[in-house]
């Protein structure tokens, strides 16, 4: 069996759908689907079956699927070994990073190791840090920069590494007007009865939005859920309530929109996440020192990075 196919079939059941793991692959989903096609002529068994307008992995093809992690994971370990033996970063190396990260961070990262490392074809993957680790810990993607929070810590799977790169403080933003806005810092407890913009649910952020404001005894009113930090600023603009941003994630705010520290402070933690079998790969070590040196260029302290 071809191991391409192989990997389309691992991408599919680890994504849950076609178009996931092409974007995890870099493929087209024409692409992957034509890769699946084939890995069904090659072993005359149906692989996927159509479910409503998507499509379900059959009996066959999870247990395909989960020998095919294990192949996948041998022909890793012989990639590490021969490229620790050439002692140059080369290969497919495969980021995901959290939104604002990817933003505020990723991009003077991917450049710096695009030119200092030729032979290195780095590929990016947004993604929340629930499946991102997820994805680390199957071998979908080499290295994750995740967040969590000190009372919503990210579970890490037993097998990763972790690199801490530091702290990303979080400001309530709230329009110019708000009686809030004249204090100079924002007690957690004066943050009851408010409205907020948030990330949906499932994302760590909200998470920590529920863990906080509960902490003071109190449900928070979530009206908007827009996962742009961006938009939810534009409806704090508009005077449509609170929201609690971290710095990383902020450009200039508009006129009319003012950031008042929170007491106590809250802010998240960055990571970044990979397999521990992959540490002596000169691609992983090269991008851990990459992102390092990036982050400590972050100046965070006064709530915009450089």
């Amino acid at each position: 069996m071809d191991l391409g196919r192989l990997r389309a079939l691992h991408a599919v059941a680890v994504h849950g759908s076609v178009g996931g793991a092409a974007s995890a692959l870099g493929f087209t989903p024409s692409a992957v689907s034509q890769q699946i096609a084939k890995l069904e002529r090659e072993t005359r068994t149906v692989l996927l079956e159509r479910q409503g307008r998507g499509v379900r992995l059959t009996d066959a093809a999870h247990r395909l699927a989960d020998t095919a992690q294990r192949v996948l994971a041998l022909v890793e370990q012989a990639e590490v070994t021969l490229e620790e033996q050439r002692g140059r970063a080369a290969g497919r190396l495969l980021v995901a990073s959290f939104a604002t990260a990817a933003r505020g961070l990723l991009p003077g990262v991917l450049a710096e190791l695009h030119v200092g490392f030729p032979e290195l074809e780095v590929r990016l993957l947004e993604s929340d840090p629930y499946p991102a680790a997820e994805l680390v810990a199957r071998g979908e993607v080499d290295l994750a920069v995740v967040q969590d929070w000190a009372s919503v810590p990210l579970p890490v799977q037993e097998g990763l590494d972790r690199l801490d790169l530091g702290t990303d403080p979080v400001d309530l933003l709230l329009p110019a007007d708000h009686p809030l806005a004249v204090l100079d810092a924002v007690p957690v407890t004066e943050l009851r009865g408010q409205r907020w913009t948030s990330v949906p649910p499932g994302n760590i952020c909200h998470d920590w939005l529920l863990h906080t404001m509960r902490e003071i005894g109190e449900e928070p009113d979530v009206r908007y859920q827009v996962g742009e930090f961006d938009t939810q600023i534009a409806l704090i603009t508009a005077g449509l309530g609170l929201g609690l941003v971290p710095r990383l994630a902020r450009g200039p705010l508009p006129p009319g929109v003012v950031a008042r520290p929170v007491t106590p402070e809250p802010f998240r933690r960055v990571h970044v996440l990979w397999r521990a079998q992959t540490s002596r790969r000169p691609a992983v070590t090269a991008a851990l020192d990459v992102l390092r040196r990036h982050w400590d260029a972050l100046d965070l302290r006064a709530g915009q990075p450089l």
